[in-house]
């Protein structure tokens, strides 16, 4: 989880957060959200979670949804899900706001 919000910021994501969501939603333990300045960048994001991932001997991906439009790509890896959205599309669907309730999980090392 955390390789893959590092390789989110790698990548120039914006504002990576960690939310830790299994408490409360069955499917997977923790959502990463980032955002990328324009289409290139999310997908480039996109490219730089999973080969971050895989670099620390984490799994494939078992879903990627939104790689057409490249607005809000995610990505399923079981444990946890990546959103990787653009811009306007983070702040029009606002996941921070709507899972206000669970914790945030500091994933920088210090």
């Amino acid at each position: 989880m955390a390789a893959a919000a590092r390789g989110a910021e790698d990548k120039l994501g914006q504002d990576t957060i960690v939310l830790d969501v299994g408490d409360v939603l069955a499917i997977t333990g923790y959502f990463i959200v980032t955002s990328g300045a324009n289409t290139r960048q999310v997908k480039t994001i996109t490219e730089g979670v999973e080969e971050s991932v895989d670099k620390v001997g984490g799994p494939k991906p078992i879903r990627v949804e939104g790689l057409d439009a490249l607005q809000w790509v995610l990505m399923d890896f079981g444990g946890f899900v990546v959103h990787v959205f653009g811009e306007e599309a983070r702040q029009f669907y606002a996941l921070e706001r709507l899972w206000k309730d669970v914790p945030r999980v500091e994933w920088r090392q210090t």
